[in-house]
């Protein structure tokens, strides 16, 4: 049977609801001069708003709202205030874009502002949380923060990791989070960004809690989100819309262990991070996404019931700490110790039989090519004058690789 790349989405049968307060009435528009920072964290709907912002960027004017930065995302002027490194392979954020971004914001003047990076949520202590908060405007700085449950979060963090690079398998990966103190190999960012409770409590003591606002993502009325933002920002209903954007969505089973093992095979040659980012993440992957959708054949991640019950433990105990904090929570923060019904296989296939379609393969080996030949990239000197006898089976894959792309840049 042959697969095509496609996939049609199921309509969505909730109705958009207009957000309410936490008392129950309309929600009301934060001070006009507000600059909102919008801190993630990751996989809580941070691109669909980034998305949606931009695309209203020269609207938002006339209803005395300003998007700043000059790209969707403002993610190397993020990564340089945390002082966190850049994705694998990527140019190294500095302070420049930091300063440009504080710029950008200085602009804006006396008008509202709306800033939005969830790697903001990667901020190491709280003298980095304070400085941030200071140099955007001290107390003209309203946080927000939109949540998720874990459950949800888990193997859509999973796959982005692998995406950076991870060559842990997903349940290895849910133990070591989970079940192996102190819970930070080997990703140590996942619980400083998702430990949702600590998360609140870093940023307080940066501005206090009644400029803190939590909002509770829900998955049944994806809209809501746009129209909370829209309903702080004082903006007329609907402005906000969602952009299509493939290149943002999940990657199915298949295709993360396609990726998976070939990390492992990246990282046991030895082969550059530079080399890994532009053909990689940058070619094989972007390609495969924008061109292929899942279709209804193709297997999900799924998460073992324990982990799931897990979650469900530490989202009760989130919501519980978040509650008597003092910080506006718009949303029913129920949601995040709620346990989420898993998917069902499609009908005769197991987990276990997940396999790449040969489109899939063929488009993300074309984006990989294609990135090649597009984009040069820098190599240090590896080969010395030996010969192919004196030279290690993995530094010859190295070599040859190294050559191959030479020869595809002079084509």
């Amino acid at each position: 049977m042959e697969t095509d790349c496609t996939r049609s989405e199921a309509p969505v049968d909730n109705a958009p609801m207009s957000p309410m307060g936490p008392t129950g009435g309309p929600l009301a528009a934060l001070p006009a001069g507000t600059r909102l920072l919008h801190i993630g964290p990751h996989k809580t709907g941070t691109t669909a708003i980034q998305g949606a912002l931009f695309a209203a960027k020269d609207k938002l004017p006339e209803h005395g709202v300003e998007f700043p930065a000059t790209s969707r995302h403002p993610m190397e002027a993020a990564l340089a205030a945390c002082a966190r490194p850049a994705m694998m392979g990527d140019t190294v954020p500095t302070e420049k874009h930091w300063t440009r971004l504080l710029k950008q914001v200085e602009a804006t003047g006396s008008r509202t502002s709306v800033i939005s990076s969830e790697f903001f949520a990667d901020a190491p202590d709280d003298e980095t949380v304070a400085r941030i908060v200071e140099q955007l405007g001290g107390d003209r700085v309203h946080v927000l923060v939109t949540l998720r449950p874990i459950a949800r979060i888990m193997p859509s963090q999973w796959q982005q990791y692998v995406q950076n690079g991870l060559r842990m398998g997903y349940e290895e990966w849910l133990d070591h989070m989970l079940r192996k103190a102190p819970y930070e190999k080997p990703n140590p960012s996942f619980w400083r960004r998702h430990r949702h409770d600590r998360l609140v409590e870093r940023w307080i003591r940066a501005v206090g809690a009644d400029r803190i606002t939590v909002v509770v993502a829900d998955d049944r009325d994806r809209d809501n989100l746009m129209r909370t933002f829209e309903a702080l920002l004082g903006l007329p209903e609907n402005l906000l819309r969602p952009v299509p954007d493939a290149a943002n969505r999940s990657l199915t089973l298949a295709e993360t262990e396609m990726l998976r093992k070939l990390n492992v095979e990246f990282r046991g040659n030895g082969l550059p991070d530079e080399l890994y980012s532009k053909l990689v993440r940058n070619g094989a992957v972007m390609h495969m996404k924008n061109t292929c959708s899942p279709t209804a054949e193709d297997v999900k991640i799924s998460t073992p019931d324990w982990a799931v019950e897990a979650a469900g433990r530490i989202g009760a105990e989130m919501v519980e700490r978040i509650g008597a904090m003092g910080v506006r929570v718009i949303g029913d923060a129920s949601l995040l110790s709620a346990i989420p019904k898993q998917r069902e296989p499609a009908p005769g296939l197991a987990a276990t039989e997940a396999r790449i379609a040969p489109e899939v393969a063929a488009q993300a080996l074309y984006g990989a090519l294609a990135a090649a030949a597009a984009a040069p990239v820098r190599h240090t000197a590896e080969a010395k004058a030996r010969t192919v006898h004196q030279t290690s089976s993995k530094e010859l894959v190295r070599v040859l690789g190294h050559r191959c792309l030479k020869k595809l840049r002079r084509r």
